[in-house]
């Protein structure tokens, strides 16, 4: 049985970069550029006499060799299975260029349209290398190397080598061409798109990893039954409305824990992560739309997630299992939506007025420089782009909590007490 898994993996992976090297033939024809790993080698076969896959070859034994200088001692023999492969992989986009020598597109549109099949085709191929979970690609390999030795993300990793490559093909281009060549609108497509379709692709194609015996089940993320006569209160909350003194004063109220820093204590333990960094990185996206962008660079390495879906995952297993020992108060972090289906969970959003925020976060946080509107405006945005990328919910959707309530107008200490009023009604 392990035999003729093992041979159907190595039968896709034969398969996957015949695709890959297909992909990347079909970009070169499309005449619009090159994908960002493919456009040094292409540069260099339009002056040296070795040819496109050659100096793939030798592009990727680079990547090789410094896999190696970056691990020393601890780089993994089993790894050197991508000399084979890049060796194969050279050669194959060598005879697809042949296969399809007279693919010459001569209007626009015509090179779009290859330039986007192009993309397809690579991404399938290296969709087909991921599933087989053999190795990396050897540019992929040294980005999880850099990242392992030297504690940096990976993803701002491959992002910069990308771009080391790109900068490498323009500067070789204007040297020894005096003209642009290999990077143009199709690289920039290829760098967006591909990762994409990666992740595409292994949505709708799990039958791949289930065929080769690779697939792994999803854990699920159950919600643990509630101990007897539990309550658990989520406190969703702007940036100086109070919200963090408000769920404090319902816990002491109510003789309950209280969660909130404690969390990022928590999930520092789970993950390695400093507190300094969690409480910098968590519960915020700056931008949604490149936040997507650059979490697709982490579909080139399947067993690799981005620090911020790391950090959500580890903190909703500590919420549920907070909630698994009985009552408490948890402020932020998508509680509300992590515990959805808990009948036990009573939620509120707390929000307030510009002014009081300000005052609030100025005289009462000390902060320093003093908090502007503008300070206020991102902070909500960041909020709302987190609440948005792991819940797909608005945050300040009022059908998403059972009270929202705006402390301006009370107080925190009144509006706990308001809070805890509606509480008996819910309770009972």
């Amino acid at each position: 049985m392990f035999t003729m898994n093992l041979t159907k993996r190595i039968a896709i992976f034969i398969l996957g970069q015949f695709i890959m090297a297909f992909g990347v033939s079909l970009s070169v024809k499309a005449n619009l550029g090159v994908s960002p790993i493919s456009c040094v080698p292409y540069v260099y076969s339009l002056t040296m006499p070795l040819s496109l896959g050659e100096l793939t070859i030798l592009l990727n034994l680079v990547f090789i060799v410094m896999q190696m200088a970056v691990l020393r001692k601890n780089y993994q023999w089993a790894q050197l299975v991508q000399l084979p492969s890049v060796i194969v992989f050279g050669y194959c986009i060598d005879f697809s260029m042949h296969l399809i020598s007279t693919l010459n597109p001569t209007s626009y549109i015509a090179q779009v349209f290859w330039c986007l099949l192009a993309c397809s085709v690579l991404a399938f191929g290296i969709f087909l290398l991921l599933k087989t979970k053999l190795t990396y690609l050897p540019v992929d390999g040294l980005a999880v190397a850099i990242s392992h030795t030297f504690h940096k993300e990976f993803g701002k990793v491959k992002i910069i080598l990308d771009s080391s490559m790109v900068t490498v093909g323009i500067i070789s281009s204007f040297t020894f061409l005096n003209r642009l060549e290999g990077v143009r609108e199709g690289s920039v497509i290829a760098a967006l798109l591909v990762g994409a379709l990666i992740k595409l692709y292994s949505s709708k194609l799990v039958i791949v990893e289930h065929w080769l015996g690779t697939y792994v089940v999803p854990q699920t993320q159950s919600t643990p039954e509630t101990a007897l006569n539990s309550l658990v209160i989520t406190i969703s909350r702007e940036y100086g409305s109070g919200g963090h003194e408000i769920g404090e004063m319902i816990a002491k109220e109510l003789g309950i824990p209280f969660y909130d820093k404690e969390i990022i204590e928590l999930t520092a333990e789970k993950t390695g992560y400093t507190a300094e960094y969690i409480q910098t990185n968590e519960q915020h996206l700056a931008n949604e739309l490149l936040y997507e962008l650059y979490e697709q660079n982490y579909a080139y390495v399947g067993d690799q997630l981005p620090p911020a879906d790391v950090l959500f995952m580890v903190q909703s297993k500590i919420i549920r299992d907070i909630c698994a020992k009985g009552s408490c108060v948890i402020v932020g972090r998508c509680a509300n939506f992590i515990l959805k289906d808990d009948p036990n969970c009573f939620n509120v959003f707390i929000h307030a007025n510009i002014e009081y925020r300000k005052t609030k976060v100025n005289q009462k946080y000390g902060a320093t420089p003093p908090c502007t509107d503008k300070d206020l405006e991102l902070s909500d945005k960041n909020r709302a782009n987190y609440c948005l990328h792991y819940t797909k919910h608005d945050w300040k959707d009022a059908t998403n909590y059972h009270v929202t309530l705006d402390a301006s107008e009370y107080g925190s200490e009144k509006a706990a007490q308001k809070i805890i009023e509606m509480l008996k009604d819910f309770v009972h």
